[in-house]
């Protein structure tokens, strides 16, 4: 999704959360690898998790800005790869060039759709696809650990101005 112009990009909410689990799952993996909890990356977490939907760094990066919490470019990027290494964040590229993120800590598994046009982003949820992909593995014996499902289109918004 493209940055907004806007003051605050759609999709953020302000302040940050507070919430003690996925800080204190984070806390955990920096301390196995043997890194410092610092501030900045408490910052950066509060800041994801009070996200809604995907963001880019660039945007993350702004937002924090203008919080007037700055990070560096390099610690805002090492964070996400530590984030996403203890699960709490996934990337994405949806085939535009450059990487997406969403907080993903607690959150159901969904798929997305994603629009050729003006890059909109839809999660959504089948129980059937997923019957049909357990489905698929069984017949040919294989144990799937995970997947991601990402179909690509033109969203109803786009389709309604080429009418």
């Amino acid at each position: 999704m493209p940055a907004s112009k806007s003051a605050v990009p759609r999709g953020w909410i302000g302040g940050g959360s507070k919430t003690a689990d996925p800080w204190k799952q984070f806390e955990r993996y920096l301390d196995k690898e043997g890194l410092r909890a610092t501030e900045e990356r408490r910052v950066v977490l509060d800041v994801i998790v009070s996200r809604k939907g995907h963001f880019d760094a660039e945007e993350l990066q702004q937002f924090l800005r203008r919080r007037r919490k700055p990070v560096s470019r390099a610690t805002l990027y090492r964070t996400l790869d530590h984030l996403i290494l203890a699960g709490l964040v996934k990337k994405h590229s949806f085939g535009r060039g450059h990487s997406q993120y969403e907080y993903v800590y607690g959150r159901k598994h969904h798929d997305h759709m994603v629009c050729d046009r003006c890059g909109r982003v839809i999660e959504f949820v089948n129980d059937r696809i997923e019957s049909l992909q357990d489905q698929v593995c069984r017949e040919h014996g294989f144990r799937a650990t995970n997947h991601v499902m990402e179909i690509f289109g033109v969203c109803s918004e786009c389709a309604r101005a080429d009418e």
